[in-house]
């Protein structure tokens, strides 16, 4: 077949694939040769360009990463829906608009708890998709758009021009999916489904969006040009049969039939797959919407009701303290099961020793409940009047959990902190920090073959990558005997570092890539820096007394001294490679503009450091010397506003030799 017709029948292959999959949830295709056949469609449109598609399934996956994102004015406004929180108010509203309109009649939906946006088609291709903003200018998120895939980029027998309104959202299974990735990671958890699918769309590199998985309900017909309908519910009928997933709705004619579909919304609401805030009341006449108008802020047609948050009074049993892989302590409340938002709740999250506190929770308090954002389980109060007597202040232990070494609350927040270096609460975070590549780089050991070491009980400290049974190592599942040797040379290699990628590998607090190679460059051994009393250490350009006390806490932990005896018996080496013998730059500071031809910034940085000096990125009053290559901008004029010497290329290559 010719390659340009094969991509055409490849590409409509996938689409309707594509369509029963996300859309109807009625595939028929297997993954396996959707995958086959989206790896031909990969191979022929990269053979011949020219031939490929704008809107190819292929770029499903997500593009070149953008550097912002462009402003959009709506041509057809995205309005917002004024709130109604009762039912009596929902009927004042009915009272209102059947003066205008007697012969109302309503379409009620699922208001989705997501992020609304704009999709726009011309002549059925997918072209522009945006945020919906303040309602009159939004942002471009085409390329996110894309990833998700119940969005059709190409349309059928459409309009010569078709914009539509709908609501992105994350299922919560996928919610579910990327907190645990999350969690495994040490970042940050999102509250819920909604902030997770808001801060997913707004990734400047589609490539996220993409595996954050994503999905769209389309819930109105903002623009169709050359067609015309009567009433609302025409109109997603229409949407639907064009392969939009559209939204159900109930097409209600009178208020008590309205309030009867929300409460049974309401009733089943823990059912969907996906977050809803209320629900929609609309009229479905659309030369009714367009005599009734708007108000300045809201349509004068439509309302959301907004179902009140479920709270439930409890026994708080017990307290435990979870310690994550980032080592913060988080006490979490055993309480009484309660069915609570479509689960029955046995836990509830207490954040800190602060909330603790401040609200006075102890063990046996009742206490009423709620699920935060509809996900997290929080407590909000005590009922002061049950607590029972006897009862006593909680307090957090001031020793890890866990491991037993000492706890220390962060500087700049309300979490404790195990500081153990061989917690195994942290094992997984902290391998994976201790062979990334600014630490001892050892290429080939990702997070998962990590967690599967650790199941396989082959770690259980970062001492004993060194000591490992790569026999063994061969036979486990997804590796083999020439990844085994690839890691093997890899741990090796990592035994030569310099030892400031040691001190970075350790994961002291305050100590980054950049503390870690002055420490290394000023003590020159370990053992020096070691042993370094706080006044010495504070001799040290950069570090602080916060510094300083968190390395001598760390040195002095038995989990560290232990760890490091277990790497000096493996040969890990222990010396810089860059100690400070010449001092002539101490206490200066450098900063590098403009393009370099006799070095690159990485060389003239580290021959700046290994004389003692400190290259910074912006200039300030402190600045000792700003080095000018071609083309310098803003950092040379303001060098020169504030009296900074300028140095060229040879002045600098001069000072140093």
């Amino acid at each position: 077949m010719e390659p340009q017709k094969e991509i055409q029948q490849l590409t409509k292959e996938l689409e309707h694939a594509g369509f029963l999959y996300y859309v109807k949830d009625a595939p028929e295709m297997s993954d396996y040769d959707y995958d086959h056949k989206l790896r031909r469609l990969e191979e022929l449109e990269a053979q011949y360009p020219e031939y490929a598609l704008a809107n190819s399934p292929t770029k499903r996956v997500g593009g070149a990463a953008l550097s912002q994102f462009v402003k959009v004015r709506h041509e057809v406004p995205l309005e917002s829906l004024q709130d109604v929180f009762s039912y009596d108010e929902l009927r004042e509203f009915d009272e209102r608009l059947r003066k205008d309109e007697p012969e109302a009649e309503y379409s009620v939906e699922p208001k989705i708890d997501g992020l609304s946006v704009a999709l726009e088609y011309v002549n059925g291709e997918f072209v522009r998709g945006a945020t919906r903003g303040d309602g009159l200018i939004g942002e471009d998120v085409t390329e996110n758009l894309k990833t998700v895939r119940s969005i059709p980029l190409h349309l059928e027998n459409a309009p010569a021009r078709l914009i539509v309104r709908g609501e992105v959202y994350m299922p919560r299974a996928s919610f579910e999916a990327l907190n645990e990735a999350q969690e495994k990671l040490g970042k940050p958890l999102f509250a819920n489904p909604r902030n997770a699918a808001a801060g997913s769309l707004r990734q400047l590199d589609p490539k996220i969006a993409a595996q954050r998985r994503l999905d769209i309900l389309v819930f109105n017909l903002q623009l169709a040009e050359g067609v015309s309908f009567v009433t609302h519910t025409e109109t997603l009928d229409y949407l639907r049969a064009l392969s939009f997933k559209v939204i159900d709705y109930t097409r209600c004619k009178t208020i008590d039939e309205a309030v009867h579909t929300i409460a049974v919304i309401g009733e089943t609401r823990y059912d969907l797959p996906y977050d809803i805030d209320g629900a929609v009341v609309k009229l479905n006449s659309l030369a009714g919407r367009i005599r009734m108008g708007s108000t300045a802020k809201f349509p004068r047609w439509a309302a959301a009701f907004k179902y009140p948050p479920e709270v439930k009074e409890t026994i708080l049993q017990d307290i435990v303290v979870q310690v994550g892989r980032t080592g913060v302590l988080t006490p979490r409340a055993i309480v009484a099961p309660v069915h609570l938002a479509g689960t029955t709740v046995t836990a509830a999250t207490l954040h800190n020793q602060d909330f603790i506190s401040q609200k006075d929770i102890r063990i046996g308090d009742t206490v009423k409940i709620r699920k935060a954002g509809e996900i997290i389980p929080e407590i909000l109060e005590v009922v002061l009047e049950k607590r029972p007597a006897g009862t006593v202040p909680y307090f957090l232990p001031d020793r890890c959990p866990v491991c037993g070494a000492a706890v220390e609350r962060d500087e700049d927040g309300a979490a404790l902190r195990c500081t153990g270096a061989e917690c195994p609460a942290q094992l997984s975070r902290n391998l994976a920090h201790f062979v990334s590549r600014e630490a001892m780089n050892i290429d080939g050991l990702g997070s998962a073959i990590i967690d599967q070491l650790i199941e396989e009980k082959m770690l259980a400290n970062p001492a004993d990558l060194y000591s490992l049974d790569y026999e063994k190592l061969a036979t486990l599942p997804g590796l083999g005997q020439k990844s085994a040797d690839n890691l093997k040379a890899a741990i090796d290699k990592s035994r030569e570092n310099d030892l400031s990628r040691l001190l970075c590998a350790f994961g002291i607090r305050q100590v980054g890539v950049k503390a870690a190679k002055v420490l290394a460059s000023h003590f020159g051994t370990l053992d020096a820096l070691m042993n370094a009393t706080e006044e010495e250490l504070l001799e040290v350009p950069d570090v602080g007394k916060t510094t300083a006390d968190a390395l001598r806490t760390w040195f002095r932990s038995p989990q560290s001294q232990d760890l490091i005896a277990r790497l000096r018996a493996a040969n890990v080496n222990f010396t810089s490679h860059n100690q400070v013998t010449d001092t002539r730059f101490a206490g200066k500071t450098f900063v590098l503009t403009g393009a370099l031809s006799l070095f690159t910034r990485d060389e003239a940085t580290a021959k700046i450091e290994s004389f003692g000096g400190k290259a910074a990125g912006s200039v300030s009053k402190k600045t000792s010397y700003v080095v000018a290559g071609e083309n310098a901008g803003s950092k040379l004029k303001k060098a020169n506003e504030l009296g900074i010497p300028v140095l060229s290329e040879q002045e600098f290559l001069d000072m140093l030799q």
